[in-house]
């Protein structure tokens, strides 16, 4: 009797109860539109464009009838793959781009190219081209040294313009990497090494000219200076010695007699050492009669000598005896 119980069917209006929640259910997921900060909806009804939200939060629509469609609108980014330009000093570089966007019109992108696959697939072929249009009027260096951002500014410019029509905004385009192909990196190496030995070479001839130049006039202006040193030189010595001389003479003139005896004593200091004996000729037993021998006193021998002169010898030696 309990398995009879188990068994009977439920009654309709609990059924028809599940049913109807069921229905309402459904009807009510395909009523609401639920937006975050990062999306934006469009809703069509049959393919028809009807609105956009732009807002977030709980939105309604028709169920069944209307569609909601949601796009981000955060700045995205496509990253192209790597291709082939020729630059105008007809070198090839192999160059990938980064370009950042966003949707800025719902509708139009939506009808243009609906997904992001696609519009990031248009931007890559829009910015490609104008890329490989730049470059061709620029030469490589211009690419990689200094003159890329005004090369990248005027392509994100003309990219700009061209993807308004896709209701898409390109906020900016950058090169990645800009390189050369495999195949010809040996040879454009080998050719900028070349390049920089010619070039150092010159530096170092310009180098020594230089410093030839610099060399010379230092010589020059060392010999002009020696020059005027020693004139300078010979003129203070003439001045010193004509005021010496006249520093003399007005010695002289005031006591001729000590002049002479402070002269005679400087000539005895070059002339004769401390064990010099000075040697006379015999007649002079009394002070001697020679003039320069006159404040000797007792380094004085009066000897005959062969000649009649006054010399010296060094002391410790006899006197000779006259012949």
């Amino acid at each position: 009797m309990k398995k009879q119980a188990n068994n009977l069917p439920l009654p309709i209006p609990v059924i028809l109860g599940i049913v109807l929640l069921a229905i309402i259910g459904i009807v009510v997921s395909q009523s609401v539109v639920i937006v975050d900060e990062t999306n934006q909806a469009i809703v069509t009804q049959f393919g028809e464009y009807r609105r956009s939200i732009n807002e977030a939060g709980l939105h309604f629509k028709l169920p069944f009838v209307q569609k909601a469609s949601y796009l981000d609108r955060r700045m995205l980014s496509s990253d192209a793959l790597s291709q082939e330009y020729l630059t105008l000093d007809k070198k090839r570089a192999v160059v990938d781009h980064v370009t950042r966007w966003r949707i800025s019109e719902p509708l139009k992108f939506f009808v243009t190219v609906r997904t992001e696959m696609r519009a990031q697939a248009r931007l890559d072929d829009i910015v490609g081209s104008e890329l490989r249009r730049q470059l061709g009027v620029h030469n490589l260096e211009d690419v990689i040294a200094d003159r890329r951002e005004p090369i990248m500014e005027k392509i994100a410019e003309s990219a700009r313009k061209e993807a308004l029509g896709f209701g898409i905004h390109i906020v900016d385009v950058r090169i990645k990497r800009a390189d050369l192909p495999p195949a010809v990196q040996q040879s454009v190496f080998q050719r900028m090494e070349a390049e920089r030995k010619r070039e150092s070479a010159r530096y170092r001839a310009e180098g020594e000219e230089r410093g030839a130049l610099i060399r010379a006039e230092s010589e020059r202006e060392r010999a002009v200076i020696l020059a005027d040193a020693q004139e300078k030189a010979q003129t203070i010595r003439g001045e010193g010695d004509a005021q010496a001389i006249a520093i003399y003479a007005e010695a002289f003139n005031q006591d001729p007699e000590f002049y002479a005896f402070t002269r005679r004593l400087e000539a005895y200091a070059k002339v004769l050492s401390d064990k010099d004996i000075l040697m006379l000729q015999r007649r002079c037993f009394r002070p001697p009669s020679c003039s320069g021998c006159r404040y000797l006193g007792r380094r004085i021998r009066c000897v005959r000598p062969h000649r009649q002169t006054c010399r010296s010898r060094p002391a410790g030696t006899r006197g000779a005896r006259p012949r």
